[in-house]
Parts: structure tokens; sequence; C-alpha cells
């Protein structure tokens, strides 16, 4: 999935974070030690998109290593089908290598039919390496930010994700 591998402005976010490149469930272990840090959830909808878009949650805290599902929910408010596609960014930057995303709807064609209300999880996990990161000592906050956009296509017909036209 590209947003295992980019992010907003290019930013890069690996699928397994850190600078393990082992088999990922070995990194799903949560660190119990570690204290819990706080992710919240932003949504936004770019003007040209009648949409609504809210995350369902406010904030999970999770463990380093921990899994965590979370959802957001779009509803599209105008009177014909359309289709939007999301980008992602993850605030503080130094936190982006280490947030790693299992499941997403970013980067991929959302179609919506008019008035059709859609459910769309997200499941992820702080990567344990951040605590050796001196960059990440008193981070106690992530944010994982969502952007959803009208899908634009080229003259060919094939989709461009945005930023990318």
């Amino acid at each position: 999935m590209i947003c295992q591998t980019t992010g907003w402005g290019g930013q890069p976010v690996r699928a397994h974070g850190g600078s393990y490149e082992g088999d990922l469930a070995s990194r799903l272990v949560p660190v119990k030690s570690a204290n819990r840090i706080r992710v919240t959830f932003n949504a936004s909808v770019s003007d040209e998109l009648p949409w609504k878009f809210v995350p369902q949650q406010r904030e999970v805290r999770v463990l380093p290593g921990e899994t965590a599902l979370a959802f957001y929910t779009a509803e599209n408010r105008g009177s014909k089908d359309i289709i939007g596609v999301a980008t992602y960014s993850v605030t503080p930057a130094q936190c982006a290598p280490y947030f790693s995303k299992i499941q997403c709807f970013c980067f991929e064609e959302q179609r919506l039919n008019a008035g059709e209300t859609v459910d769309m999880p997200v499941f992820f996990y702080l990567d344990p390496d951040l605590l050796n990161d001196l960059n990440m000592k008193g981070v106690e906050t992530v944010t994982l930010s969502y952007t959803f956009f009208k899908a634009r296509y080229d003259n060919n017909g094939s989709f461009k994700a945005p930023g990318m036209i």
C-alpha cells in the first residue's frame, strides 16, 4: 500500500517503522514498560468535495508495539456519486517513521453514491523503535490527519493522487 511508504508531502512512513527489517509480527509486541502515547485524529475535506468527513473517536492511547483500530466516517452530501481520495500526515514530524499503518484508505479511490455514508478503518501501531530515538523523547501526543480531495484523472483516464497532477 502506498501509504506505508509515503506520506503527505513525501514524508516517509515505513511499513515497519524504525530501522528493523524483520518480520512484522515481531514489531507488534506491546512494550508494557513504556508510557502510553495519545494518538489524536483529525479530518478535513477540500472545498470542492461535498462530503462530511469526521473521525469516530477523538483519541486512543496506545503502547509502542500495540495495534489500534480507529474509524472515520465519510458522507456524500451531494446529489451525484463522486470519487474522493484521502491524503494523510502525522505530526509531530519526527513521529512519522514510527507511525505504521497496517490497513487504511489513503491514496485509494473511494466512491460514495449520492447520500451514502461509509465507515473507513485505520489499523495501525507505533513502532517500538521510537523508544530508542532521542528525537522522540518527551513526545506524548501524535496526531493522524486525513484530508479528502475530489479524485482527478489525467488525459488517459488514469487516476492521479493529490500532489501528483
